[in-house]
């Protein structure tokens, strides 16, 4: 695939079979990119639209656009439903009402990443983390 146009078909159909595969509305996902010197990273970002709050959902890297998007495809196929399944309770400082979240992801360590993912630590309280039981 050397043409541009090609590239930009290939891309909106592997954006949209990941949309797809997580079974939620295409205004609720952001596919964020960027290029570093020899790769470009995807992440992969979730928009609750009940509290309009954004969270990191996966990172993915690759050589280009296309690489990173197949690497992303393949984890949320493969690997995202195997992942364990955590709910989370928070408060924005200086709100009263307490939200609640839901992440998939390695450890709790893993699911603060999320959480915080374009966040100032401090602007957020978080009141609990629960892993939950296997379905």
């Amino acid at each position: 695939m050397t043409n541009t146009t090609d590239i930009n078909i290939e891309v909106a159909r592997l954006q949209k079979e990941i949309v797809e595969c997580l079974g939620l509305p295409t205004e609720n996902i952001l596919f964020n990119y960027s290029n570093g010197a020899e790769t470009t990273s995807l992440d992969l970002v979730t928009v609750n639209p009940i509290h309009e709050q954004a969270f990191l959902l996966h990172k993915a890297k690759g050589l280009d656009k296309l690489e990173a998007l197949k690497k992303m495809r393949d984890y949320i196929v493969e690997h995202y439903k195997e992942e364990n399944s955590y709910t989370l309770q928070w408060l924005k400082v200086g709100e009263t009402e307490l939200h609640t979240s839901y992440f998939r992801g390695r450890n709790v360590y893993d699911i603060l990443d999320k959480f915080y993912y374009g966040r100032e630590v401090n602007s957020y309280k978080i009141f609990s983390i629960t892993l939950n039981p296997v379905a």
